[in-house]
Order: C-alpha cells, then sequence, then structure tokens
C-alpha cells in the first residue's frame, strides 16, 4: 500500500516512524530514506536500536533556502532507495513531498517507484504539499493540521520532541 502522511501540522515523521516500528515488531524490514534532513535527530538513534530497520538521511544541517547542494542530496537519496527498497517491505520517503515540491526531485522519478513497489511493499511517504500525483496514487493520506504550536510563542524546537 501506498501511505501519504502530508499537512502542516507536527507529526508526519513521527508517524513514520511509528508505522516502521510496528512493521519490524511484526518480522519485517523497514528502510527509511530520509530527504533533507542530516541524520541526526534523535529518532535515528532509537532507530538504530532495531534490528530489521535501516535508515539513512541525504541531507545538510538547516532548512532552507535549498539550493544546488540540496538537488544533488536529494538525487543521492533517491539513488540509494532505488538501489536498496528490493531487500526490503516497507520503505519511509521522509520528507519526499518537499523534495518534490521544491523541484529537488521530478514527480516522474517518484511515480515508477510507486507503481513499481506499491502493490507488493508499504511505501510512507511525508512531507508537506503531497503532489496531486503523488495523493491520487495512495491508498491512504493523512493531512497533519496545526491547530496551535507553541513555536508561534517564541519557544524554539526541544530535542526529543522535534529532533
Amino acid at each position: 500500500m501506498i501511505f501519504v502522511l502530508t499537512g502542516k501540522g507536527k507529526g508526519k515523521t513521527t508517524s513514520a516512524v511509528g508505522m516502521g516500528i510496528r512493521a519490524a515488531g511484526a518480522g519485517k524490514a523497514v528502510l527509511m530514506v530520509q530527504f533533507l534532513k542530516d541524520g541526526s535527530s534523535s529518532e535515528n538513534k532509537a532507530i538504530a536500536k532495531i534490528q530489521n530497520f535501516k535508515t539513512r538521511a541525504f541531507g545538510r544541517k538547516g532548512f532552507a533556502p535549498y539550493g544546488d547542494k540540496d538537488r544533488a542530496l536529494a538525487k543521492k537519496a533517491l539513488d540509494f532507495l532505488r538501489k536498496e527498497i528490493g531487500g526490503f517491505q516497507m520503505a519511509i520517503l521522509d520528507e519526499i513531498n518537499v523534495a518534490l515540491d521544491k523541484k529537488m526531485v521530478e514527480i516522474g522519478e517518484i511515480v515508477p517507484i510507486l507503481e513499481k513497489y506499491g502493490k507488493s511493499k508499504d511505501l510512507v511517504l511525508t512531507g508537506r504539499n503531497a503532489p496531486a500525483v503523488i495523493v491520487k496514487k495512495a491508498d491512504l493520506v493523512t493531512e497533519f493540521k496545526e491547530v496551535k504550536h507553541y513555536f508561534n510563542k517564541g519557544i524554539k524546537a526541544k530535542k526529543g520532541i522535534e529532533y
């Protein structure tokens, strides 16, 4: 199945990681490829302790503005995904929707992956602004909506919560 976790609300990656942990607990091999992230978030430390849950990050410290270096890293992430996905029952494409939205990855590069593996593996795509093509191909789409966030009060990101 194809699962899409999108929207401006908090919790998309956390939800995907939870799905991965559940799948790993059921004996499935899980691969999480992180687009636009540098791998330093705390969930990666916890995932490293799970025997059949592999994660690989392709990003840099910091956020936008995105540029050529980010585009090159996104291409490396995509190449890694294509090479590795065959050996896993679940693949999490963390922040792929942002990479698509910012044109770091073209929709024509992702659709064949969804078509090839969407019936034999569970694919989880996260990130804001999921393209309509991705939403249409999905079996499940959850939109995370921000109602209230402490960032708006000037409270900074908390280790163990946001990263």
